[in-house]
């Protein structure tokens, strides 16, 4: 006879199972995350060893050796979400995507399902947070009601199951959110770790056992991630997480793990009237309304993934009155501008001590790589002397504690993007291999930032 359910704590961060109450999760440090879920205990096995019927079977082994077939794809529709996924979607893949709320997640899955549908595969979109009659407004809105999808407003994860599991099969489940579905057999609050987990489970079961691919909106904490406990990125086969200032039109879907394509790969989007549009050449999207005249504004050619993208850093230092002044940044690592100015100050002898500074990243984009140095210094020194930079230079390369420039990747892509949009001159690393046959620039190298601050600084 099993034994009746009993009572654990379940933490909402990590997914670790405490027997007792506490206000520090022992796993992972959060705190206030423990709940209490209800578990069923497991029957008693009869003996002291497994069960007939519970052994195994051998597993044919193979070798590394041999050739495989690659995934099948079908397009998107979209020319920049294939670029993200690695070039479609692959039938019977589990993709996550996350973001703010309202940055335009439902929007561009209704966008996706609709062009899917169009193209002669069948389509379900499952809302959780949304009345049916809510999604048939915004698709009216789009432009997208004659589109074949197939709509329904449900969050019961087996009543979800049975109707994918019709006479046809679907190409495309999409789920809005993951968070909403709930399970009859879980003594547990829609939300929680472990209906999250079993709903994720189920669903990618029959995505794989069927050939579907399915599409799964998460939710996002305070801190930007993805709600629920890390496992549920490892479940599925790509996360993409949707980024933006909703002050700002443009929208940028990035890739952060993805088992058919490359990670770190993005693609920009615009938000509409009619939808979200795709924008081909972001470069001009984040130089267009440029001001060339003012002092403290920088173009880093730089590079998200495979693709070369040019944006403008700008730069303000101002005197201060308060005690400790002000370091402001956005779309860039706060960290890292105190580290530029430690070295501006003791590498090139540049006092910033007595000076507010604000750096931002214009257009929205958050820039990671070390390669921005160069353009972040040439926007501080720019600001710090009044003297505005020439409006064709472009500049990139990492700085390092001893103020020495080091080489970038993938420089020759980055000087080929440039003189696309009309750049002259680009002030990169003394080191690092650049080819020169296709390139027209004027290219300065430099070793060290002190030559950068006394070619700006009078």
């Amino acid at each position: 006879m099993a034994k009746p359910a009993r009572n654990t704590y379940v933490c909402q961060s990590c997914g670790g199972i405490e027997t007792r109450w506490a206000g520090k999760c022992p796993s992972c440090g959060e705190w206030n995350t423990l709940v209490e879920e209800a578990t069923p205990a497991v029957a008693a096995v009869p003996g002291s060893g497994l069960a007939k019927a519970a052994r195994g079977k051998r597993t044919v082994l193979e070798s590394l050796q041999g050739k495989s077939e690659e995934a099948p794809r079908f397009t998107t529709g979209f020319v920049e979400l294939d670029r993200v996924t690695g070039g479609g979607i692959v039938p019977g893949s589990a993709l996550l995507i996350g973001g703010e709320p309202g940055i335009g997640k439902s929007t561009i899955l209704l966008q996706l399902a609709a062009a899917v549908a169009r193209a002669g595969r069948r389509t379900i979109y499952f809302s959780g947070e949304e009345a049916a009659a809510q999604v048939r407004l915004r698709a009216e809105r789009l432009g997208l009601t004659d589109a074949p999808v197939a709509l329904a407003a449900e969050t019961n994860l087996a009543n979800i199951i049975e109707t994918i599991g019709g006479e046809k099969r679907a190409d495309l489940i999409v789920i809005d959110s993951i968070q909403t579905l709930w399970s009859d057999a879980l003594e547990a609050a829609p939300g929680t770790v472990s209906q999250v987990r079993a709903a994720t489970q189920s669903l990618i079961r029959y995505a794989k056992g069927h050939g579907a691919a399915l599409l799964l909106v998460g939710h996002v904490t305070k801190d930007g991630q993805i709600a629920g406990p890390k496992v549920i990125e490892h479940m599925v086969d790509t996360v993409l997480y949707f980024e933006g200032d909703r002050g700002h039109p443009y929208r940028i879907l990035r890739a952060v793990k993805n088992r058919f394509g490359a990670t770190d790969e993005i693609g920009v989007f615009e938000m509409a009237g009619s939808g979200l549009r795709e924008v081909p050449n972001p470069s001009e999207l984040f130089l267009g309304d440029r001001d060339s005249a003012s002092p403290g504004a920088a173009v880093f050619a730089g590079m998200e993934g495979t693709r070369p993208i040019l944006v403008e850093i700008q730069a303000l230092v101002a005197p201060s009155s308060l005690g400790t002044p002000r370091r402001a940044v956005v779309g860039w690592d706060a960290n890292r501008l105190s580290m530029l100015l430690a070295v501006l100050e003791a590498r090139c002898g540049l006092s910033f001590a007595q000076a507010d500074v604000y750096l931002n990243v214009a257009g929205g984009l958050k820039i990671a790589e070390p390669a921005g140095d160069v353009a972040a210094a040439a926007a501080l020194l720019s600001s710090f002397s009044g003297v505005a930079l020439p409006p064709d230079h472009v500049y990139f390369g990492e700085i390092s504690l001893s103020g020495a420039v080091r080489a970038a990747a993938h420089m020759t892509a980055r000087l080929k993007e440039a003189q696309k949009l009309g750049f002259t001159k680009a002030v990169v690393p003394a080191s690092g291999e650049i080819d020169n046959t296709t390139l027209t620039l004027d290219i300065e190298r430099i070793d060290h930032l002190k030559a950068l601050a006394e070619a700006l600084t009078p």
